[in-house]
């Protein structure tokens, strides 16, 4: 495991919007945003490339995004 400073910074960033979506999904009962914040609250663990992390956690936010804007969710 690398504990660079990019790497801390970028996975403590990640994880706090992970915590947020998860929070706000929960109180508004959106399966969605729970599922989003889940999977950014534990992905940091397994992925030690920043710029891998980074991509995946904008595909994430497209993903919500797709699934908000084009579905009944």
């Amino acid at each position: 495991m690398d504990f660079s400073p990019g790497y801390l910074l970028a996975s403590l960033l990640l994880s706090s919007v992970g915590y947020v979506l998860y929070k706000y999904g929960r109180s508004q009962r959106r399966f969605p945003y729970v599922a989003a914040g889940a999977t950014m609250l534990i992905y940091p663990y397994f992925v030690t490339d920043v710029r891998l992390m980074l991509c995946i956690a904008v595909a994430l936010g497209v993903a919500l995004w797709g699934v908000i804007r084009f579905t009944s969710f």
